[in-house]
């Protein structure tokens, strides 16, 4: 390892501010005879588009506050290449998400415990979504009422988004006011992580109000090189800010939040992983760990593009317009969006088992490319993605250089019985019985893509294949249980070595069905205070 100017001792060394070290910085330095260090490789999230909902599309081309992944060629997918926006701020993707606020299913995180992750089933794991959620509904059975995570109804909701809503009811779908209540299924608006109409990240949750603590240390534009070790014990981070290489020391544990694509990168920058492939970029290998990095999943997800005969949508609102309303204002108008104000979660005829298998995110605005392509004029956007993809790809190493980003393969479509590219051939006709319903006979023009509403299943398959991108929900990299290939056990420790732990996306056995950042701020709470009792 290469020498570093300073070294610095702490109890806790955190890598990675994003939702889940936010979340375990706050909790752990409740403590105050405990020394925490959180390092985030990207800035403060000072931008004001941070904090202002609808600033998430003026987001999309920052650099400096996102790791602007790509993924390698995606053989299933054609040979694209997909753009994968990760968040590499305080906050982490927290601060440049969409806000919804959704846990999954019960079945999905007793699937988990089945699948070897003990003690992470569904009465486990809810009194954690409720320690972390204040709701401004109020707490029930269900729902916390004070915690860190403000959960929001929408303040400002677009008449696209009530005719899509109307829509999906004359299609059958029941309504649904609440995705995280007692049933999933159905279509409605979207809770947000908003409070006052301004965005709740992780940062501003649980972060911000614990910065002021003397115990705890937060150092920004740290890029980690690997998690150093005396023996088979994590004794610490080294890392670099800027030019300035740094050694800080961990005499309890390391803990990794980098997320699904980071903490598999810096275990195998650290000699944890699969033996040949450390030899390969010349890594001396600490331990042989063939399940670092595999398992990977993502949801992904196929967008269904109308024109708009009425100039309603966000396509050409006046940027200046909201920006006046929502700051001389009081966090009010377009402003507060989140952009993805409706949706919902519908069980297709293919669903193997009672669980919702479908996610609906509807748009008011056209969304080619992640919005990174405008079109020209008006129109709207149905998002449609499958929840239990059955297809695993891998993140690996590109190098040994810690700056260069690793290589991530989700092999979409790979599963040997094609049942995935059945599922968005349904997930792209569902969304088009919606769209042509008569609710949106008043808005809808002509179809945008695909640009034919007679397609067959061969047709929208080519659709997909040509189309189709990740809708952001990269997990399973580090999987926790109980088997030679899980990663980390239960208690989120890593396998074959001591006082280190993974905490984030990357430990999930499978996808929970819908959005991960709220399944991320579980964890983190719960995974405080698993470390909380190992050291009594």
């Amino acid at each position: 390892m290469a020498r570093h100017d300073r070294t610095h001792q702490y109890d806790y060394v955190v890598v990675g501010a994003g939702s889940a070290g936010c979340v375990l910085a706050a909790r752990l330095s409740q403590d105050p005879g405990v020394r925490v260090l959180l390092l985030e490789a990207g800035p403060r999230d000072w931008h004001p588009f941070i904090h202002m909902p609808a600033g998430l599309s003026k987001l999309v081309n920052r650099k400096d506050v996102n790791w602007d992944y790509s993924t390698a060629p995606e053989p299933g997918l054609r040979g694209r290449r997909l753009w994968w926006p990760r968040g590499r701020v305080l906050g982490g993707s927290s601060s440049i998400n969409a806000m919804c606020y959704i846990r999954g299913v019960p079945a999905d995180y007793d699937a988990w415990a089945a699948a070897g992750a003990t003690g992470w089933h569904w009465d486990a794991v809810l009194p954690w979504f409720r320690r972390s959620e204040g709701n401004t509904r109020g707490a029930d059975a269900l729902h916390g009422g004070d915690g860190p995570l403000t959960v929001s109804d929408l303040r400002h909701v677009n008449p696209l988004s009530e005719a899509f809503i109307e829509a999906a009811a004359q299609a059958g779908y029941p309504r649904n006011d609440d995705f995280n209540g007692p049933r999933q299924a159905g279509v409605g608006l979207y809770q947000v992580t908003q409070r006052d109409g301004a965005r709740c990240s992780a940062a501003v949750a649980y972060l911000h109000p614990a910065r002021a603590r003397p115990n705890l240390e937060v150092v920004t534009g740290a890029l980690a090189h690997r998690v150093t070790f005396s023996g088979a014990c994590a004794d610490g981070v080294g890392y670099s800010v800027g030019r300035r290489r740094v050694h800080a020391r961990a005499t309890r544990e390391v803990l990794l939040c980098g997320g699904a694509v980071n903490s598999p990168q810096l275990l195998m920058l650290s000699g944890i992983g699969p033996a040949d492939h450390l030899r390969q970029h010349g890594i001396e290998v600490l331990h042989d760990a063939p399940g670092v990095g595999a398992n990977l999943q993502d949801h992904l997800d196929i967008c269904t593009l109308y024109r708009a005969t009425k100039r309603v949508t966000y396509d050409r609102a006046s940027e200046l317009r909201i920006a006046f309303d929502y700051y001389l204002r009081g966090r009010r108008g377009a402003g507060t969006s989140n952009i993805a104000e409706a949706g919902g979660f519908v069980r297709s005829a293919l669903a193997p088992d009672a669980r919702a298998d479908i996610q609906f995110h509807f748009v008011p605005a056209m969304l080619d490319d992640h919005g990174r392509n405008r079109l020209p004029g008006d129109g709207f956007t149905l998002h449609a993605c499958f929840l239990r993809p059955r297809s695993r790809g891998r993140i690996a190493l590109a190098s040994a250089n810690p700056s260069d980003p690793p290589r991530i393969q989700p092999r979409y479509l790979s599963d040997p019985e094609g049942f995935d590219l059945r599922m968005m051939v349904e997930c792209a006709r569902l969304s088009r019985d919606i769209l042509t319903r008569p609710a949106f006979a008043p808005w809808r023009g002509a179809p945008l893509f695909p640009d034919r509403e007679d397609l067959d299943d061969a047709g929208l398959a080519a659709f997909v294949r040509a189309k189709a991108e990740s809708v952001y929900h990269p997990a399973g990299t580090c999987r926790m249980g109980g088997d030679e290939l899980a990663v980390v056990d239960p208690q989120l420790r890593v396998r074959g070595v001591e006082r280190l732990r993974v905490v984030d996306a990357s430990v999930m056995p499978t996808l929970p069905g819908g959005n991960t950042n709220a399944p991320v701020i579980m964890i983190a709470e719960r995974a405080a205070d698993l470390i909380a009792r190992s050291r009594g």
